[in-house]
């Protein structure tokens, strides 16, 4: 049959990939499936691979920025999302930076996780489909395949450079994200945890929030310059473009700007997102929501069918970049989950720089 559209290419029949291990990550058995699932299938489709096992935040970060990437065909990401954005930003930060993030990137994590539950949505959360998620990601490696998947690259006041695979937060949700990290071996049900003890005392962040719509095509060559990890987005100091819409309100409980469409397994904020498809999806909800209000807009995003609530307060757009400029240093900043000073902050798409492994779901068509 015909590749379905959006396949990037085949990686060499015979080749060589860098596994990376977090042995904490998710329920801590990222060691044990490989051992016992992944390998046996590596082996079997005479991939040959070198084992690195984390053992200290930022671990992947330094190898992804100093390994030499020409011995890899691939690199496999065995973890959860830290691990994943820590190898995209060490690649980033490389002088061979455009040829290494073109290196393909398989996600076998050991959990459902952001990126695995869109690519096969089919699947339960149960833990036998967890091990049979594991196995369909590993055949997908085997197989070979591979497309590409947007980042984005942000940038804040103080010179912080960034790169996303997921998500950028502020508000609400960022704040359920990470007080809810003393319940992680409730797993998915830490968020819900969280939720419910943050709506017993809803906050409001006060910020100047403006995009680019993707639908507007700009001729302003200073609106989207080139991308690469020494080029910069607007200035701070510089005025927002004409063509940008910058929000009326200025209070705000929740901003996500997300690439893909999960935020978590049974957290599907952008349920159109692709995971190429040039755009952040920004999803924001403004001052003046009822906790009633953002329960239900929760239960809603549960199933991804938040907008059908028609709730004034609740706005998603597609953009091409946005700028946030927080009023006042309150609650966490998070990109990819990780957290950023509350500053100024800048985000633009870096359109399909990467390329992922499995592939979307259309993939099975060719098998």
């Amino acid at each position: 049959a015909e590749p379905a559209r959006g396949i990037h290419g085949l990686l060499p029949q015979k080749c060589q990939v860098i596994v990376l291990l977090n042995p904490r990550s998710g329920a801590g058995e990222a060691l044990r499936l490989f051992t016992s699932q992944v390998q046996p299938m590596l082996t079997e489709a005479s991939i040959g691979f070198h084992k690195f096992v984390t053992e200290k935040h930022n671990h992947a970060w330094d190898l992804a920025r100093e390994e030499d990437m020409s011995k890899w065909d691939a690199v496999v990401i065995m973890a959860g999302d830290g691990l994943l954005h820590e190898v995209i930003n060490g690649l980033m930060e490389r002088p061979d930076w455009k040829t290494a993030i073109q290196k393909p990137s398989a996600f076998s994590q050991e959990a459902l996780g952001t990126l695995s539950f869109p690519l096969f949505p089919h699947y339960s959360k149960s833990h036998v489909a967890k091990e049979e998620l594991l196995m369909n990601c590993t055949y997908f490696l085997c197989k070979g395949l591979h497309a590409p998947m947007d980042l984005v690259s942000l940038r804040t006041a103080s010179g912080k450079r960034l790169f996303s695979f997921l998500s950028f937060g502020w508000g609400f949700v960022s704040d359920v994200d990470i007080t809810s990290e003393r319940y992680r071996k409730l797993g998915s049900a830490r968020f819900t945890v969280g939720t419910f003890q943050l709506l017993t005392s809803l906050q409001v962040y006060k910020g100047r929030l403006s995009y680019l719509p993707a639908e507007v095509q700009s001729s302003a060559s200073n609106s989207l310059p080139p991308m690469g990890p020494a080029s910069s987005l607007l200035k701070e100091d510089s005025p927002v473009p004409k063509h940008w819409t910058v929000v009326p309100e200025e209070e705000f409980v929740s901003i996500v700007g997300i690439q893909q469409s999960h935020l978590g397994t049974d957290f599907i904020i952008a349920p159109t997102a692709k995971l190429f498809d040039d755009a952040i999806h920004l999803f924001y909800v403004t001052a003046g929501i009822s906790r009633m209000g953002m329960l239900r807009l929760f239960m809603a995003v549960e199933k991804g069918n938040q907008l059908a609530l028609n709730q004034p307060h609740v706005h998603s757009v597609p953009v091409k970049a946005f700028r946030l400029e927080p009023l006042e240093p309150k609650g966490f900043m998070t990109v990819d989950g990780e957290v950023l000073t509350c500053e100024p902050v800048q985000g633009q798409i870096h359109n399909r720089c990467l390329n992922p492994l499995p592939t979307r779901r259309t993939n099975f068509m060719i098998l």
